[in-house]
């Protein structure tokens, strides 16, 4: 029996599918176990259907501007006849673990529009700038007919590499004034960027020239030494772009966007894109093993019934932490 969203997901009007695409990832991110059961019928009753988007990854530091750069890049995404989704991710407080899911309100020209669907999500403390269930999310987006699904992470700086292990293209973005070309790769994500933007290039047309011309550097520098899929040597392979750009003005989307097209081509050729995709998939079921491993020794009777004791002399210093997980370990396996 099909999933009664299934129907209004695939086929529906646009605001019965857009009801159904945000009941259906309320779905996926619900920790109960009965929604779980039929979150996993509905995604495979909808994998058929997938896989035709082109995922984009934008990151970047807080105030960078990455919701007024995805607002100006939906509007023309829009413009062309394209269907767009965004999945922005805001970080959850450690203190309260509260939420403000505020980027709607930051893209209300894009939130009017019919053709885009926007999906704020909490971080729920998940590492990499990214929420759980975010890969998901973009099944149901790519199932219900978007062309572009973009995932706005939560722009914490270096631990923003999970967006690249899910997306076709990760794009970072720069302020002109954000330090020299030894700082832009001290940060991490650097190496792994298939394209680099420099937003706000209006406020100082000087410093956002030397930042293009210092980070053009530092990405051939690491085509050197680095990431070998950005060989500078290889002409069958992309090489990191440096882009300037004015998102609040609007200037340099196209361009943007005509260099997005230019790596799609490429790696649909040279299988490349094909490849990723693969190895992201197989990537995500080992990160749900681990998930679920860790569940389930959460669950397990014997564990629990050890697992206070183990806290208390680990918090008195009874007896080291690496001792207690190992006993902890043996009481699982039994």
């Amino acid at each position: 029996m099909d999933h009664p969203l299934l129907d209004p997901l695939l086929h529906g009007a646009p605001m019965a599918q857009r009801r159904a695409m945000a009941k259906a990832i309320t779905l996926l991110e619900s920790t109960r176990q009965d929604h779980r059961t039929q979150g996993d019928q509905l995604l495979t009753a909808l994998l058929p259907h997938t896989g035709r988007a082109l995922r984009l990854g934008i990151s970047g530091v807080p105030g960078v501007g990455k919701s007024t750069f995805i607002e100006a890049l939906g509007l023309y995404l829009v413009r062309q006849g394209l269907k767009v989704a965004v999945l922005a991710i805001d970080p959850s407080s450690s203190v309260t673990g509260g939420s403000i899911l505020g980027d709607k309100t930051r893209m209300e020209q894009l939130c009017a529009e019919e053709a885009a669907y926007i999906r704020p999500s909490p971080s729920s403390g998940t590492l990499g700038g990214v929420a759980e269930k975010t890969r998901e999310a973009m099944l149901v987006c790519e199932a219900a007919g978007y062309d572009v699904v973009i995932v706005e992470t939560v722009g914490v700086g270096q631990s923003e590499t999970a967006v690249h292990g899910m997306t076709d293209m990760f794009c970072v973005l720069q302020l002109p004034n954000a330090g020299d070309d030894l700082q832009a790769i001290k940060k991490g994500v650097m190496e792994l960027a298939d394209l680099v933007v420099i937003n706000k290039a209006d406020i100082d047309p000087a410093a956002a020239t030397r930042a293009q011309a210092q980070i053009t550097s530092s990405l051939r520098l690491l085509g050197f030494h680095g990431n070998p899929e950005h060989d500078p040597h290889n002409a069958q392979q992309w090489t990191p772009k440096v882009l300037q750009i004015s998102a609040l003005q609007q200037q340099g989307v196209d361009g943007f966007w005509a260099a997005v097209q230019d790596y799609r081509q490429m790696h649909s050729a040279n299988g490349r894109l094909a490849a990723r995709r693969e190895k992201q998939a197989l990537a995500w079921m080992w990160e749900r093993i681990d998930f679920g491993l860790k569940q389930a020794f959460r669950a397990h009777p014997q564990v629990q019934a050890l697992l206070p004791q183990m806290q208390a002399d680990v918090a008195a210093g009874r007896i080291a932490a690496s001792t207690a997980a190992r006993n902890l370990l043996a009481a699982h396996i039994g």
